[in-house]
């Protein structure tokens, strides 16, 4: 999806939602809780799935940690987002939108999108250039608080 349309239909629906439940009685605290992002990185699948406010939204293919390099498995918060992020461990790579969750392993997009679908980072969870801007549209619009990054085998 071209990056500037996803962009105002994340914010349409962050719009939407939350009019929806100011309009059926919850409070401003509430309506903002119940707009939850989950994305769920299937590390054998190597797919992420994104469900805003317990809808699927999003399934985009990913890369994640090679046989060298372990990608973290559990639940977790984003912790800082980049707009652009050079690897300081790893040769200055670009790591463009990107969205740390734990240390220094972020969701980021990649410019080697011919290996999207399998194990190939050094930890990270790699998406296309446009979807990872779509995440990290999504996480700032719902806010790090109401964002869960999920990570399974």
């Amino acid at each position: 999806m071209h990056t500037a349309i996803a962009a105002k239909l994340i914010n349409i629906t962050a719009a939407v939602l939350t009019g929806a439940a100011l309009l059926f009685g919850a409070g401003p605290g509430v309506a903002h809780a119940a707009n939850k992002i989950v994305a769920r990185v299937s590390l054998s699948q190597q797919i992420m799935e994104v469900s805003v406010d317990g809808r699927p939204t999003f399934a985009w293919k990913v890369s994640t940690g090679d046989r060298a390099h372990v990608t973290p498995t559990g639940s977790f918060k984003p912790t800082r987002m980049h707009q652009m992020w050079y690897s300081k461990k790893y040769d200055n790579a670009p790591m463009p939108h990107s969205v740390f969750f734990s240390g220094g392993y972020a969701v980021h997009a990649t410019y080697a999108i011919k290996r999207l679908g399998q194990p190939a980072s050094h930890g990270c969870v790699r998406l296309h250039p446009d979807n990872a801007a779509d995440f990290y549209q999504l996480v700032e619009t719902f806010g790090a608080t109401n964002t869960s990054i999920v990570i399974v085998k």
